[in-house]
């Protein structure tokens, strides 16, 4: 089991800055790195230096490379593409092998790692003549239940025709499911990795270099979180014991279950908020109640209760008036319930802030929690003005 760097989404953070802006391949997105300046390789190595400051026993570093949606649309590569004889896959391949290069001169016993997606639509000869293979490993990456596995082993031979020595495999055991989810579908990623492991019987034994579970926590750097880690542990379990026993069976899931100390590990549905005894299993059920409970109670009340609905509409709550007699058809529900969610909610802030740091329980919070409990708040502050 490694742990290795990966740059993707670190150039966004960069780009987003003014201070860097001129070096976005397009001026108006922070996507892409605008590879013909000298600046942009030298941002780069700067990087890589400081991440191998940290980690220099790595044996791999993941340079990124995915999704570089506007190679090309930059102004200097566009008049760069009208010379004969380039396209945008040789700009493509141009970067890597530098940014590979990068990495070969400055830590001769570290592999760069890329993702695979913009090298798949490559011709073979394009590909072998490019350098590249001789100075990367390429990580294959799919994220779905049903991954094509006959057309990911026709991916490996290409591959492999080009002279990429080995693959690497890219799965994910959270995330990839929606871009605000906050439960994790087991499932799902199970799924995911059993149909990797057909992949790999399917291929030369010598081919495989890895495999790197995912976890993602955002879609990209300006999304909203996902699923938080604490939230998908009984997950990244499921796929390594899979992963590690080549399948899955009730046996395995029993195990798990007991490494995780849970009495009934759902694969199907979504967890219950049955307690665990694994690190962080405190915000798996408070995390679980408050997606399935907190904004369906407040809707409920809100909503679908003809009290609130008939005698304290919008109407009545801006003109501060409500038959007395109504009100206690309904105030102590919407006191109790707000007195309840209050209390999950500053565990749950407990539990997080012993994980998080504070922006992110800030973010999630903003997100998940004070949409419903703010529209609960200011029912039960406006039935006191009234």
């Amino acid at each position: 089991l490694q742990l290795f760097p990966e740059l993707s989404l670190l150039l966004q953070f960069v780009l987003k800055h003014k201070e860097f802006a001129h070096l976005r391949e397009v001026k108006v997105f922070p996507n892409a790195l605008n590879p013909h300046k000298e600046e942009s390789l030298a941002l780069v190595k700067a990087m890589i230096d400081q991440v191998m400051a940290l980690h220099e026993d790595v044996k791999w570093f993941h340079i990124g490379c995915d999704e570089v949606y506007y190679l090309g649309e930059g102004e200097e590569s566009k008049q760069w593409l009208q010379q004969q004889d380039n396209t945008p896959e040789k700009l493509c391949l141009s970067h890597i092998k530098a940014v590979a290069s990068c990495v070969a001169s400055s830590y001769p016993a570290v592999t760069p790692i890329v993702w695979d997606d913009m090298l798949r639509g490559i011709s073979e000869e394009t590909l072998a003549e490019s350098g590249v293979p001789q100075l990367v490993q390429p990580m294959i990456w799919d994220y779905a239940a049903d991954l094509d596995v006959e057309g990911k082993v026709h991916l490996i031979e290409k591959y492999r025709r080009c002279g990429f020595s080995k693959v690497w495999f890219g799965s994910a055991f959270k995330g990839a499911t929606g871009v605000n989810q906050s439960l994790t579908l087991i499932g799902h990623h199970l799924k995911n990795h059993l149909q990797w492991l057909k992949v790999a019987s399917d291929s030369p034994a010598d081919v495989l270099e890895g495999i790197a579970l995912t976890g993602w926590q955002r879609y990209d750097h300006f999304s909203v979180l996902c699923e938080l880690l604490p939230v998908a542990i009984p997950s990244l379990a499921v796929c390594l014991q899979a992963l590690k026993n080549g399948g899955y069976s009730e046996k395995i899931k029993e195990n798990v279950e007991k490494l995780l100390g849970m009495s009934n590990l759902e694969t199907e549905s979504f967890m219950s908020t049955s307690l665990g005894t694994f690190p962080g299993s405190n915000i798996l059920t408070l995390v679980t109640q408050v997606s399935f409970y907190l904004k369906s109670s407040v809707d409920e009340l809100l909503e679908r209760n003809r009290y609130v609905t008939g005698w304290f509409s919008p109407y009545h709550r801006k003109r501060k008036i409500i038959h007395p007699v109504i009100m206690h058809h309904f105030q102590p529900d919407a006191v109790s319930l707000l007195s309840k969610w209050n209390a999950v909610v500053q565990d749950l802030q407990a539990a997080m802030e012993q994980v998080f740091h504070k922006c992110t329980v800030e973010e999630w919070m903003e997100e998940n929690v004070h949409p419903s409990l703010q529209k609960l708040q200011q029912l039960v502050d406006d039935l006191d003005k009234a």
